[in-house]
């Protein structure tokens, strides 16, 4: 065969291999696309300004204007974590990884028939209670900390960090499946809450039983219960005050 036409024969045959069996190339998923239908940067900080005056008095120290508000997915992964104010540097430092753990802990103990806010497992997680220690099953990686006007800070990764006082909620889709959790953080863990659960409402990402399904209890006023959480300084519920935290006694 002369060598022209075998030369000819042999470009075509890797052609049609070309053709016919392209390449096959690793794909990555796009992390971003499992927060799907959760808040992102800019809507969440909407949301947190929003929730200072939506609903009544906040209460706490700060009326619920200095916080750190972070969305987790259903794996545990952060999709987003910002302040409500413009210059992060004037709300707590050490908030950040606060409002991440809860956003952690609440998605981490919810399902689609039971959603449960972190304020709701105070009570069990302390000494001589069903859930003392489980704080230290999940531990937080302090590798999803950023410095307050940085990036990063553990974006589309799994944080861990466990907290059993108020400012966590789970999210839900308009379908009643659960879709990650809310953490906020900044203020009194009362104050926490009430800003919480008014972003979620806002972002209309409710549980099934609506936005109050799995609401802060303090006991009194309410009947005794295993899901109570103590009182905070300038305690309210839903714009009502409740009252005050109970003095250390010597």
């Amino acid at each position: 065969m002369p060598r022209r036409l075998l030369f000819f024969l042999t470009a075509l045959g890797s052609l049609l291999v070309i053709v016919l069996f392209p390449t096959v190339r690793p794909t990555f998923a796009d992390k971003s696309s499992n927060c799907q239908g959760l808040p992102n940067e800019s809507q969440l900080r909407g949301f947190l300004i929003a929730a200072q005056t939506i609903g009544g008095t906040v209460g706490g120290l700060f009326n619920g204007t200095r916080m750190w508000g972070a969305v987790v997915n259903r794996n545990g992964e952060v999709c987003t974590y910002v302040t409500s104010t413009s210059d992060p540097t004037q709300v707590w430092p050490g908030s950040q990884a606060i409002a991440k753990s809860k956003a952690y802990t609440a998605n981490a103990f919810s399902l689609d028939a039971l959603a449960l806010s972190t304020a709701r497992l105070y009570t069990f997680t302390q000494p001589g209670h069903s859930l003392w220690s489980l704080g230290q099953s999940n531990l937080f990686d302090p590798k999803a900390l950023a410095p307050p006007s940085g990036a990063s800070g553990g974006k589309n990764q799994i944080e861990g960090g466990l907290i059993f006082f108020g400012g966590g909620v789970p999210l839900y889709d308009s379908n009643g499946k659960i879709i990650g959790g809310l953490g906020v953080s900044g203020d009194t863990s009362c104050a926490d809450h009430e800003i919480a659960k008014r972003v979620r409402n806002l972002a209309s990402l409710n549980p099934p039983g609506g936005p109050l399904v799995d609401d802060i209890v303090y006991s009194p006023p309410d009947a005794a219960s295993v899901f109570a959480h103590p009182k905070c300084v300038n305690t309210f519920r839903n714009g009502v005050f409740i009252g005050n935290e109970t003095p250390a006694t010597y």
